[in-house]
């Protein structure tokens, strides 16, 4: 279909990575995910149910840097790496 009823909506694929505890309560270390074009990282944290860690100090690297702000968008074939919070003693 084509003309001004067309709506196109474009998909990317990000490689994601989990650590640590975070990788044993969802059960995966790694997992491939379509988003649609111009997804922030805050949405893909909703996306996950990871929200809840984000003031426990949840750290998010996108291919090797990490990010401070979750309102970057995410580019297509990114490699984003969920780091849980840790606690020492």
């Amino acid at each position: 279909m084509s003309g001004p009823y067309r709506t196109e909506r474009r998909a990317i694929i990000v490689r994601v990575l989990f650590f640590g505890p975070l990788a044993e309560s969802l059960g995966e270390r790694e997992v491939e995910i379509a988003l649609e074009l111009g997804t922030t990282i805050a949405q893909l944290i909703e996306r996950l149910g990871l929200e809840g860690l984000v003031s426990g100090g949840l750290r998010v690297a996108i291919d090797g840097n990490m990010v401070d702000e979750f309102d970057s968008v995410i580019k297509d074939s990114s490699e984003l790496v969920f780091l849980p919070p840790v606690s020492g003693g």
